[in-house]
């Protein structure tokens, strides 16, 4: 099959661009208001952009409030969503009036950052403390912007507990990632572990 993405006739009963884009990892994203509320969201739309400096983004559908406190405060975390902690993650995903905090809702314990003012997951295997370099809307191909917040963060400070440490590396299997894939599925990262390396020209 085949469309055009001007039209969106696909003929499915969902959109299937998301999970043609999968898997996407998932930024658990820590902000901190500047009334002092705290907010975790997770956010699919998230990567790492750059290792020297370590930058990385998450991208807010809309104004929600992480993109506002991060916006108000220049400082946000991304903790790692995990498959034991995949619950929570859901439960953390819940709308909710502005002040609301998800981390109660969630029942998990926030934990503020060592050199930022926002809260990261205590639970968390790992997390990124970040200060936003800049905040961008994509623009399209008629020459509006998309109603997208790419927030950019350059990590300042990295957490890792040692449980997940092995031979001087991070252990995926112990680590299990979770991603988001299409519609209502994720997928666990650390189900099905292999190596390859990189080949070189001879």
């Amino acid at each position: 099959m085949f469309y055009a993405t001007d039209t969106n006739a696909h003929g499915l009963r969902h959109d299937p661009f998301k999970a043609i884009v999968a898997p996407r990892p998932i930024g658990w994203i820590g902000t901190k208001g500047r009334d002092g509320s705290l907010n975790l969201s997770p956010y699919s739309f998230f990567n790492i952009v750059s290792d020297a400096p370590k930058i990385i983004m998450f991208s807010s559908s809309g104004r929600k409030d992480s993109l506002r406190n991060a916006e108000e405060t220049g400082a946000f975390t991304a903790s790692l969503a995990s498959r034991h902690l995949a619950e929570q993650v859901n439960a953390s995903s819940v709308s909710v009036p502005y002040g609301r905090d998800e981390f109660e809702i969630a029942g998990l314990s926030p934990k503020m950052g060592r050199l930022i003012d926002a809260p990261y997951v205590e639970e968390a295997y790992t997390a990124l403390e970040c200060r936003v370099t800049e905040i961008i809307q994509p623009r399209t191909i008629e020459g509006g912007c998309a109603d997208a917040y790419m927030v950019f963060g350059q990590v300042v400070g990295i957490h890792i507990r040692e449980e997940i440490i092995r031979d001087g590396r991070i252990d995926m299997s112990i680590m299990r990632p979770i991603a988001r894939m299409g519609y209502h599925d994720y997928c666990d990262g650390g189900a099905d572990v292999f190596q390859m390396i990189r080949p070189s020209a001879s």
